[in-house]
């Protein structure tokens, strides 16, 4: 029995790393350029900036694929918000009505948070999902598509079925986008 679990995270490591299929690279090129699209400014937030001589609360947001997080700043007047901004060109404003700015940057990985707890496996309908903590939690965080349970039941081998549906545990990007990647080519069609 020891040497069974083991084996198993080889097993499942083998069958996750295989080359992820081609509509999956494309999605994920596309969402990744998209994300880091520079072009989106929105001259409305710079002309609303230069109106303004300082703001009450300056919060930057960082928006991960798995999770959010927040730091307020506090009290900024405009030259430092300036300076933020060109010290962090990813960085996108939004004014949250209020005397509330809003600093977003997309970043193309896992939160922190989600790389000490996520995990991904069925859901309750049948769903590949990603969890926050063991899927027994039932705490879903994101779901991806509908699998089709028993074809991936007929091809996979039980300790691989096992580990699956007792979670994988997520710690990283490229673990994420290989389970994806995985689990796609049993993904229910339309």
């Amino acid at each position: 029995m020891v040497w069974g679990s083991m084996y198993l995270p080889d097993k499942v490591q083998r069958l996750l790393s295989t080359k992820p299929p081609v509509a999956i690279e494309t999605l994920q090129y596309y969402q990744q350029t998209e994300a880091m699209d520079d072009s989106k400014d929105d001259p409305n937030f710079w002309k609303e900036l230069n109106k303004t001589k300082q703001v009450d609360e300056v919060i930057v947001r960082h928006s991960y694929v798995c999770g959010e997080e927040e730091r307020t700043l506090g009290k900024l007047n405009t030259d430092e918000i300036y300076n933020l901004l060109n010290e962090h060109p990813s960085w996108k404003g939004q004014f949250a009505g209020q005397g509330k700015l809003v600093l977003n940057e997309t970043i193309l990985d896992l939160s922190p948070t989600c790389k000490e707890r996520a995990y991904m496996s069925l859901d309750k309908d049948g769903n590949l999902s990603l969890f926050d903590g063991p899927p027994q939690q039932d705490k879903v965080i994101k779901t991806f598509f509908q699998l089709d349970i028993s074809s991936m039941e007929s091809s996979l081998p039980d300790e691989a079925l096992r580990h699956f549906y007792d979670g994988i545990r997520i710690q990283d990007i490229d673990e994420y986008n290989s389970v994806l990647s995985t689990f796609s080519d049993y993904a229910r069609e339309g």
